[in-house]
């Protein structure tokens, strides 16, 4: 296993090395496996429609790339919804790692054998303690879209979608058709 390391040694591998895919956990780096065709087409196509019916401008979304920062952890979701008033400013010519400690309005995860248990047990509890708005889990064989969203208590109401539309509530008017992301 590996050593724990502070989080500037993990910015600065994750930085020196990107093509590595390296999250931060329990502070031990931790390099996001490959994916299947199955697991990459639903998150592109995803990143697809989210794109087509964001606002221009107010958003940026994000496909395997970026970070959450939960505590001292970082973690790279699948896809991710970035609101641009986040992006911080560029300038100084320095390279920051990026990576988003503030909820986002949503994160999700598309279920993998290889990362399957690790994504339940491990990032989707650290998302909903981050307060995110919305949190999904997608997996592509079941074809089952599991949405939790926090409500303004600051609990999260869990469900179940096996097709059809499905709201972004934190995002309104914008909609995913479960079935357009099993191509």
């Amino acid at each position: 296993t590996a050593m724990p390391v502070t989080e500037a040694t993990y910015e600065q591998l994750a930085l020196e090395d990107p093509e590595g895919q390296w999250e931060l956990v329990c502070g031990r780096p931790r390099r996001k496996p490959s994916m299947t065709q199955e697991h990459n087409t639903v998150a592109r196509q995803l990143t697809a429609t989210l794109i087509r019916q964001l606002p221009e401008g107010d958003y940026q979304v994000a496909l395997n790339a970026g970070r959450v920062r939960a505590g001292e952890q970082y973690f790279i979701p699948d896809v991710m919804v970035i609101p641009t008033a986040l992006l911080k400013p560029w300038g100084e010519g320095r390279a920051v790692l990026e990576a988003y400690a503030e909820p986002l309005p949503l994160v999700v995860e598309v279920w993998s054998a290889s990362t399957g248990d690790y994504d339940v047990e491990a990032k989707i509890p650290e998302y909903l303690r981050r307060g995110d708005l919305e949190v999904w889990r997608i997996h592509p064989y079941d074809r089952v879209l599991t949405a939790w969203r926090r409500q303004p208590d600051g609990t999260y109401a869990e469900r179940t979608y096996t097709g059809g539309d499905v709201p972004v509530e934190s995002l309104p008017g914008v909609v995913v058709r479960l079935e357009s992301l099993y191509r």
